[in-house]
This record gives structure tokens, C-alpha cells and sequence, in this order.
């Protein structure tokens, strides 16, 4: 099973589109959103391509391939108009023997007291910023960075996890880090 792993979409049309594109190219399984899918949110400056209603036409046209988690931007509206679950806090994955709590990071992050297992793998957005590391109990982080609106001097990135590799990539696929 191969998944395109991304974050913080925030109605921003354009990076939609390139996600669709990138999981073509990838041949992924399955699409995994991180959260953050349709408003900017009151910190962030509008992304070039804001166009939230043409975000909604897209994703929901390729909804039998998406898996979602709540980010600290979607609300119970938002869930009215997708046509795929988007308000769980977080999702469990067991892939290939690896167990992976796959979250926004609003909420559960590396800070926090979640208890997490072994070796597991903590998978969340929010930050907007690509990071793989470890921490913990021979645990590893993994954000996927924003696909709209990069911070920290990054450009624009998903994730893609097969197996028990994780790659982000800059949206023309270019890689970033790898683990």
C-alpha cells in the first residue's frame, strides 16, 4: 500500500490540483489529509489559488481515494459540503507492521503526553514545516510540511509512505528528506 501524505491544503485550488497530480505520478493507494483542507485560517495571508468551493469539486470527484483527519481549520460546515469523513481527531494505520498515529498536530504533537508505543510513528501537519524525526521511545515524527502554504523557508511538499519508507517531496517531486 502506497499512500501521498499531505497537510494544509487551505482552499488553495492550485496545490489541490498539483496533489491530484502527484498522486497519479506516485501511483499511490490512497490520498491522506492532514487536516487544514478548505479555510486559510486567521494567521495565514490567502494562498495564490484560494478558490475553496473549486477545492470541494475537486476533492470530492476523487473521494473514493481520500482519507482525512480534522485540522484545527475544519469545522462541521466543512464536513457538509466534502463527501468523505473529515472530523476525526485522529486515525490509527497499522502498514506493514508499522503502527502510525496519523493526526493534525493541533492537538497531539511531540509536546504532548500521548502515550505512545515503541517505535510508533507520529504523522501530523499544522506547522507547515517538513520535518522527520526522532523522539521519544525510538519513536519517529513525521510532517509532511503544507502543499499551500509552506513556512519556515520551504516550498511547497507532500509525503509518500510505502512500506516503511517515508519521502517528503517538493510538489514537482523533487525529494526533501527521507527516512
Amino acid at each position: 500500500m502506497k499512500y501521498l501524505i499531505c497537510s494544509d491544503i487551505h482552499g488553495d485550488a492550485q496545490s489541490a490540483e498539483a496533489i491530484l497530480k502527484a498522486y497519479e505520478e506516485e501511483r499511490a493507494d490512497k490520498i491522506l489529509i492532514l487536516g487544514d483542507i478548505l479555510y486559510h485560517g486567521p494567521r495565514n495571508d490567502l494562498p495564490q489559488g484560494y478558490a475553496p468551493k473549486a477545492v470541494i469539486n475537486l476533492l470530492n470527484a476523487n473521494k473514493e481515494k481520500i482519507m482525512a483527519i480534522r485540522g484545527n481549520c475544519d469545522t462541521e460546515v466543512d464536513q457538509m459540503v466534502l463527501e468523505f469523513p473529515i472530523l476525526a481527531e485522529y486515525a490509527l494505520i497499522d502498514t506493514d507492521g508499522l503502527l502510525i498515529l496519523a493526526t493534525h498536530g493541533h492537538n497531539i504533537n511531540v509536546q504532548t503526553s500521548f502515550p505512545f508505543s515503541e517505535g510508533q510513528v507520529l504523522l501530523h501537519g499544522h506547522t507547515h514545516i517538513p520535518v522527520i524525526e526522532d523522539f521519544g521511545n525510538k519513536n519517529t515524527y513525521i510532517n509532511p510540511g503544507s502543499c499551500a502554504i509552506p513556512k519556515g523557508g520551504y516550498e511547497k511538499s507532500y509525503a509518500t509512505l510505502e512500506g516503511r519508507s517515508f519521502i517528503v517531496k517538493s510538489l514537482d517531486g523533487r525529494v526533501i528528506m527521507q527516512k
